[in-house]
């Protein structure tokens, strides 16, 4: 099934700030080395370290708001530009377009709020409903109506917005501290524009706002703000289930922290204790809610189908698409879902950040692991974001004119194919 503001405030803890000890990865100093500030003057501060990505003051924080700014708002221009030109003249407009299918669910939670229990159709068997979307990117759209006076449709656009303004500041710090500011450029390219269900992200779905708040998880974990990490890692689970890989991240990046220090602190264990507190808390309520501690599960099967089944039915329409090779969109998503992981391989050959290797991963691991619809496959995995460092990394290292070329044609076909996918696929994503 689908499932299912401002940018979060990262605080850091004054036991951890930027700068202080390795960057998380890195490997410890020898035993009885100097300590790496201890040749500083007094005062004197730290510079940045090769590749982090800090910045050294205002212009280079304007700098790179300026650059995440004509990224958001390039790409979502160029987005809805080719989806107007898609629409078909007689058909549903732009608007309708972005609120379509799993949007009217959320906007319903945010006008009249949760069924008070099962639904039933009219041959008395269970059917899906409003309680397999998870609460936080409604309850954000119905305060941001209450706020502004806006309509419901149009607040749920309006928060998509903003949560993907938050997550592409988020992924643009995390990456520029792992790879530098041409990565990290090229990496919200690829993220907003490229990839091919980017669209989603503009749509009355809650991807643009899981993908924030992860995002704002993995920065808080590699700034080691562990209070903060937890709690957007709670926010996450509120948000969609997939918030499992969000925790894993966090137990990934305090067990690091913990093995290095070689002393229990209590900051990284709450923070793993917060991190996979928020999906449990909404399962619980729903169950509460309906009497039954699965109430969750069996609306999701009732509504959508969707269960592990350890990616049987993947295997199943991978094997049957490419053995006949019939349909645009099943041999596309094939192809494209593919190539992720192969690119997700890659990101592990390239040894990146394990927390940030961990996160993707899972994500790509319940997209393709459960049996829900193969064409909503390729926006599951938007989010995902490590599937696109290895592109990031080597368009970053290439000529200029190369890196914009290949970039421009990407994004072209991104915006293409998010597209043609709510206009002419009829089929929900």
């Amino acid at each position: 099934m689908p499932v299912p503001t401002s940018p979060p405030i990262l605080a850091t803890p004054r036991d951890a700030l930027p700068g202080d000890g390795p960057e998380p990865g890195a490997p410890a100093p020898p035993e009885g080395a100097p300590a790496p500030d201890s040749r500083r003057a007094p005062g004197q501060r730290r510079a940045p370290a090769p590749g982090s990505g800090a910045h050294r003051g205002p212009a280079g924080r304007a700098r790179s708001v300026l650059v995440v700014g004509a990224v958001h708002a390039g790409s979502a221009l160029l987005h809805l530009v080719v989806l107007a030109l898609m629409v078909p003249p007689d058909g549903a407009g732009v608007r309708d377009r972005l609120l379509a299918w799993d949007a009217r669910h959320f906007v319903d939670i945010a006008r009249d709020g949760y069924p008070a229990g099962f639904t039933h159709g009219p041959d008395g068997e269970l059917t899906g409903n409003e309680l397999a979307f998870f609460p936080l990117y409604p309850l954000l759209v119905r305060a941001l109506a209450a706020l502004t006076g806006l309509d419901a449709g149009t607040a749920a656009l309006a928060t998509a917005h903003l949560a993907l303004a938050a997550a592409l500041f988020a992924v643009h710090a995390l990456l520029a501290r792992l790879y530098g500011e041409r990565v990290a450029l090229t990496g919200i390219v690829l993220l907003a524009g490229a990839q091919p269900m980017a669209l989603t992200f503009l749509m009355g779905y809650s991807e643009s706002l899981f993908l924030a708040l992860a995002a704002g998880t993995l920065l808080a974990l590699h700034r080691r703000a562990w209070l903060t990490a937890g709690w957007l890692a709670l926010l996450c689970g509120l948000t969609r289930p997939a918030a499992l890989a969000v925790a894993l991240a966090v137990a990934v990046a305090a067990a690091q922290h913990l093995w290095r220090s070689r002393r229990l602190t209590a900051r990284p264990v709450a923070a793993v204790v917060l991190a996979c507190a928020g999906t449990p808390a909404y399962l619980a309520w729903v169950g509460a809610r309906l009497g039954r501690v699965d109430a969750w599960f069996r609306i999701q099967q009732a509504g959508w189908g969707t269960r592990w089944d350890h990616g049987a039915a993947f295997a199943r329409f991978l094997g049957e698409t490419l053995r006949r090779g019939e349909g645009w969109v099943p041999v596309s998503t094939a192809v494209l879902v593919l190539a992720v992981l192969g690119a997700t391989a890659a990101a592990w050959g390239r040894g990146a950040w394990p927390p940030l290797l961990v996160y993707g991963t899972a994500m790509v691991v319940l997209a393709v692991g459960q049996s829900n619809y193969y064409h909503c496959k390729l926006r599951l995995l938007a989010p995902a974001v490590v599937f696109l460092v290895p592109a990031a990394r080597a368009l970053a290292g290439a000529r200029p004119r190369t890196a914009a070329g290949v970039l421009a044609g990407a994004v072209l076909f991104g915006c293409w194919y998010g597209a043609y996918m709510v206009t002419a696929w009829p089929y929900a994503i």
